[in-house]
């Protein structure tokens, strides 16, 4: 199997945990990653919300939809899925797409330092199916409509401002986004079964109302160079944005999107993949594939979401699977942090850590009951790795 870098490190500063932008030692190991003994220990049983942790950690329900958010006046929203947190002087907001057709939008959660809600509002209203999205170095969240004709939304964490649709950046399948701030492009998934990975140039840095789309362009290996190709036209009409460009690769089904340091992990749900690009010499490669785990039994299935920890840890949700949050750590060991019961007409969405990393937000978006008024917010306390 090829060898490869895994470039994972440390979070410094809590504007760049709120990004989820991270700072990673380089650690020489083989692709792709393997089951193995978890950095937090087995699994205990199922706590009062029925969630299956290691030990010393705690789980506490942060907003159920349809009902009000802690002690604050805001219903919170059906079907929640994508999710960010910002810094907010000494505590942080967390920030979570609704996928309900037509009137799907965003809704925000405001913490105080002790992890206090102190507020919840919405952020964007009347979009279709806002599946995932990323935050920006400018503290503003991508929320993007996982629709075939839909849009990107770049909206304000503190609802403050009006949110603001994208267009430059392209009409598709949207699913998820990544900024990086060294090329100052934006990545971006598409969650088609022959969708493709896009990345975003801005005109100007900061900036997303005009730019140049561009499409990954590969061989039909797992492994191998890539470059881009120009999207001549964004808007997707009369020919995908996906079927314009000649050698442009194929992912089956696009889902999660992180960057940090010169790479960029996503996944793609129809072949159970996370993918690494390696931004510094152009190739990419599979971090993990549920088919070549070794002596079968693999922990990770349905790949979904993902984001990174202070440590260098990745965090995959599962869409499916048995509703896990998997851990794969820097020596490429792939392991279930938690699992929740009860719960398996649903799938996790949105994880994301607070900007001092002890705290991880992710929701279950039907819940107990299998639909989308029965979404759950979940926060997770504990000693995660610095």
């Amino acid at each position: 199997m090829e060898r490869r870098s895994f470039l994972r490190g440390a979070v410094v500063g809590t504007s760049a945990a709120a990004f989820g932008f991270t700072l990673w030692q380089g650690a020489a190991s083989a692709a792709p990653a393997q089951p193995g003994a978890g950095p937090y220990g087995a699994l205990g049983a199922a706590d009062a919300n029925g969630i299956q942790l290691p030990s010393g950690f705690t789980s506490r329900v942060i907003a159920r939809s349809g009902q009000k958010v802690g002690s604050t006046s805001y219903i919170w929203h059906n079907a929640p899925d994508g999710g960010a947190c910002f810094a907010d002087g000494s505590g942080w907001i967390y920030v979570s797409n609704s996928e309900i057709s037509s009137t799907g939008g965003a809704s925000a959660v405001k913490f105080s330092s002790t992890g206090t809600i102190t507020g919840a509002y919405r952020i964007l209203s009347n979009t279709n199916r806002n599946c995932a999205g990323g935050a920006t170095p400018w503290n503003t969240w991508l929320s993007c409509e996982e629709v075939s004709t839909g849009y990107v939304y770049e909206t304000d964490p503190w609802g403050v401002n009006a949110a603001v649709r994208r267009s430059a950046m392209g009409r598709f399948n949207h699913e998820a986004a990544a900024a990086d701030p060294v090329r100052k492009v934006i990545y971006l998934t598409e969650d088609a079964s022959d969708g493709c990975l896009y990345r975003f140039v801005p005109t100007t840095w900061g900036n997303l109302s005009s730019g140049t789309l561009q499409v990954l362009k590969a061989g039909t290996a797992t492994s191998g160079s890539f470059t881009w190709g120009t999207v001549p036209d964004p808007d997707g009409s009369p020919t995908a944005t996906r079927d314009q460009v000649s050698g442009a690769k194929l992912f089956n089904g696009g889902e999660g999107c992180h960057y940090a340091n010169d790479t960029v992990w996503f996944t793609t749900k129809g072949d159970n993949r996370l993918w690494q690009l390696n931004l510094l010499n152009s190739t990419y490669e599979l971090a993990y594939d549920d088919s070549l785990v070794v002596g079968g039994g693999a922990p990770l299935t349905g790949v979904d979401n993902v984001t990174g920890a202070a440590s260098g840890d990745l965090f995959v949700a599962e869409d499916g699977g048995n509703m896990e949050i998997c851990v794969i750590t820097p020596d490429d060991v792939v392991a279930p942090f938690l699992r929740i019961n009860g719960q398996s007409s649903s799938e996790i969405c949105g994880p994301a850590f607070s900007p001092d990393g002890r705290r991880l937000y992710f929701s279950s978006q039907r819940g107990t009951s299998g639909s989308s008024s029965g979404g759950i917010t979940y926060e997770v306390t504990g000693p995660f790795r610095a």
